[in-house]
This record gives structure tokens, sequence and C-alpha cells, in this order.
């Protein structure tokens, strides 16, 4: 249990460690949009693959998301991402009040999506229709 407890530490860190990464001006423009990527799915509550499904639903957790921040780490020059998980750890220790708003804003994107995708379905339908 307490290794597991480790490895949930170290992958917060490690997120928000590639958030840094990011923003950092000497990480490639790929390393940027993969960091882009596996953040926004790390923060999205809807997963690629539902956790409600037996043995696979949570394959994506256990193995995309490790190997994703894996490939993005050997991108990222050893220098910055050394940097990076300093800031991370120093900044982890502390609260930071704008975790909330970002859930909020990833989730209100997906509705947004949602909502879109379905009055476009809706417009075929009646497109169809008539």
């Amino acid at each position: 249990m307490h290794r597991l407890k480790v490895r949930a530490a170290s992958l917060k860190r490690n997120t928000y460690a590639l958030y840094l990464a990011a923003r950092d001006p000497r990480v490639s423009p790929l390393a940027k949009f993969l960091i882009a990527i596996i953040v926004a799915y790390i923060l999205s509550p809807i997963d690629l693959i539902p956790d409600f499904i037996p043995v696979i639903g949570y394959l994506d957790d256990l193995l995309l998301l490790p190997l994703g921040i894996a490939l993005v780490i050997r991108m990222i020059p050893h220098e910055v991402w050394q940097s990076c998980q300093q800031q991370a750890s120093k900044e982890l220790t502390m609260q930071t009040p704008y975790r909330a708003q970002v859930v909020i804003i990833i989730t209100l994107i997906w509705v947004i999506t949602l909502a879109y995708l379905g009055f476009l379905c809706w417009q075929w339908y009646v497109n169809r229709a008539a």
C-alpha cells in the first residue's frame, strides 16, 4: 500500500513537472504538444477506456499514461526535466488554489464539445427527416 502511495505521489509530481516543462522555451514544440495531450487527459474526468469495463478499463491508467509520460520525459532535455521536477516538488508542498478551476475548465470544454456534437446530430436528424 505504501508503494502505491509513493507511485501516486510520483505521478502527481511528474504530471505537474510536465506542465512546467511545457512552459519552458528549451522544450521542442512536439514535446509540448504531447505534454498538453497527456496533462489534459490526466486532468480530464472522461477516460479513453471507461473504468467500469472489466480489466481493460484501467488499461489506459496503468499502461498508456506511464508510457506516454516516459516517452515525453525522454524528449525533454535532462537539465530542464531536473529543474521542472525540483520546482514541482516545491510547489506541490504548497496549496495551489487554481487546481479546482482547471478541472472545472476541462469539464466545461467536454460539456460544450458534447453539446455541440449533440446539436450537430440533431440538425442532421431534422434535415434528414425533412
